[in-house]
């Protein structure tokens, strides 16, 4: 445990009762007392407050940045404007995910927010690729997300200007005194604000906002069934090296101009077999959602069966979900088997459980669109 970092709200974590668990490398709060069952609960129906400090944020800045990044990543970055967000994906040249991120432009640089787990590898990634050309520079910042319906109630109080930004749009302001950047996004599949700010103020800041009424507290085990719930992969389960864009059902973050027939195909590593797999739709796997019928919640690395016990695939991510009131799990099948509706069976200690394939998001999303 003495190896693991801290984030700059680690104290507060502990004065708060969290218990704390090792992730992606930090000592992290897994939950509060009230539990991660109350805790999601709350974020779906008031609003929750997360610790993400331990995300990568990265600034990147020199001529023509957004076209030096179309190089590494298949979304349209040419064409978002100041001010907007785009969620996007690091490819290999064999076409696997080497991680997935956010990208913001913020005007004379754009500013990328990675995964805790691939930080590193993700930093020397843009250094090889862009570092003759480009400044990239990590900044160590603060990152919580304030999620759920009432979160805009929370913002309109500390900062009504915030409020006007729709879903994937990002700006700074002064909240409650404090110089932040705020997106309005996240990955809770409600409504709601990710804020940077930095580390000397993030305690101080992150207590403001747990001053207000409508705000908890919640660990990253809330965070897992909320964004299973709102069928958002996590890197390193649900998608990795191994998983192309196409076969992760993130055929939508490839941008319309990088595709065949766009204003600028390709140039984005793995992008032959990628676009193949668009055009051709000849990829044999495909991630699905999945429920399950009692309680009993169906675990990362369950074997996906047919009816005759054939394997046609796995499970990637399981748990119960509170909102929707049964087990849900996503994973990936045979492209036979990925129709809404299908049955197939997960087994589960010698029992080969029911599961139905199911559309996803499980859960109708909160995002505020204007």
């Amino acid at each position: 445990m003495n190896d693991l970092k801290h984030t700059p709200l680690h104290a507060l974590h502990l004065k708060l009762g969290a218990k704390m668990v090792p992730f992606a490398g930090y000592d992290m709060p897994v939950q509060y007392p009230l539990g991660v069952k109350k805790e999601h609960e709350h974020t779906r129906q008031q609003c929750g407050l997360f610790d993400v400090s331990h995300m990568g944020q990265i600034l990147v800045s020199g001529p023509d940045t957004a076209s030096a990044l179309e190089t590494l990543i298949p979304a349209d970055l040419v064409g978002l404007q100041e001010g907007e967000q785009r969620y996007g994906l690091f490819t290999s040249r064999e076409g696997g995910i080497i991680d997935d991120l956010m990208v913001v432009n913020a005007g004379d640089h754009f500013y990328l927010v990675v995964n805790a787990a691939c930080k590193d590898q993700d930093l020397a990634h843009l250094r090889a690729n862009l570092g003759s050309t480009h400044k990239i520079e990590p900044v160590e910042r603060g990152l919580l997300a304030l999620q759920g319906p009432q979160a805009h109630v929370v913002m309109q109080r500390l900062c009504p200007e915030a409020c006007t930004l729709v879903f994937m749009q990002h700006k700074r302001f002064s909240v409650a005194g404090f110089d932040v950047w705020v997106s309005r996004s996240g990955y809770s599949g409600e409504d709601g604000f990710e804020i940077s700010v930095t580390a000397e103020d993030c305690e101080a800041f992150a207590q403001r906002l747990l001053a207000e009424p409508e705000v908890e507290a919640i660990g990253l085990g809330a965070r897992d069934s909320l964004r299973l719930e709102a069928g958002l992969c996590l890197y390193g389960h649900d998608m990795d090296t191994a998983t192309t864009p196409v076969e992760a059902g993130l055929i939508w973050a490839i941008g319309k101009p990088r595709r065949h027939g766009g204003e600028r195909p390709a140039g984005f590593p793995g992008a032959d077999l990628i676009l193949h797999q668009v055009d051709a739709k000849d990829h044999s796997r495909k991630r699905v959602g999945l429920q399950a019928e009692g309680r009993a919640p169906i675990r990362e690395g369950a074997i996906l069966l047919d009816e005759v016990g054939n394997q046609i695939g796995e499970v990637t991510s399981g748990t119960f979900g509170p909102s929707v009131g049964k087990p849900v799990a996503m994973g990936y099948v045979s492209r036979d088997w990925e129709t809404p509706g299908t049955t197939v069976f997960a087994e589960v200690r010698g029992k080969h459980l029911p599961m139905t394939v199911t559309a996803m998001p499980f859960i109708q999303p909160g995002y505020y669109r204007g």
